[in-house]
């Protein structure tokens, strides 16, 4: 069975939209990509935030969407434990993309990044709770009979712990 509500495409779009301008964007990039985060997942994650129009027109299995909104919430898990406490030291240390000296307005762009990084993983946190529930809502009604796929995915279990701030 295949999920091709429009919502839930909507709720990935406006995910992933979030996603690449706020969490992985040119000024912050550098330093995300030093999350000890598995190729499988990275591999999910830009699936699910840049991929949605294939998937908008053969629709997602419930494994997959259930797979995908999982390696998002490690990323939010990965990023709070590993990226915010030391986020600015950490792009310092790095320096600017590319080498090249950042003026003023990026500098500042840099800093409104850094600054909201924490307020951005919280709202992308949100999303994938919100984009989560729909699905299961789809998953219950579309297996009323039977086991509702998100009861076979076991890490699903710990979906609260990689959302939910320590």
């Amino acid at each position: 069975m295949q999920v091709k509500e429009e919502d839930v495409f909507a709720m990935i779009d406006a995910l992933g939209n979030h996603f690449r301008a706020n969490l992985n964007n040119r000024y912050l990039r550098q330093a995300v990509m030093t999350l000890t985060l598995d190729r499988t997942t990275w591999n999910l994650i830009e699936q699910l935030t840049e991929k949605s129009e294939y998937y908008r027109l053969q629709g997602y299995h419930f494994d997959e969407l259930y797979d995908r909104i999982l390696a998002m919430a490690r990323f939010v898990y990965h990023a709070r434990r590993e990226l915010q406490p030391h986020l600015r030291a950490l792009l310092a240390r790095q320096g600017s993309p590319s080498g090249i000296t950042l003026s003023g307005n990026d500098r500042v762009l840099r800093e409104m990044s850094v600054n909201n990084f924490a307020s951005n993983l919280n709202i992308l946190a949100d999303m994938i709770d919100k984009l989560y529930q729909k699905v299961v809502d789809i998953d219950r009604a579309h297996h009323r009979a039977s086991q509702p796929a998100y009861a076979r995915v076991k890490e699903l279990q710990e979906l609260g712990r990689y959302l939910v701030p320590k």
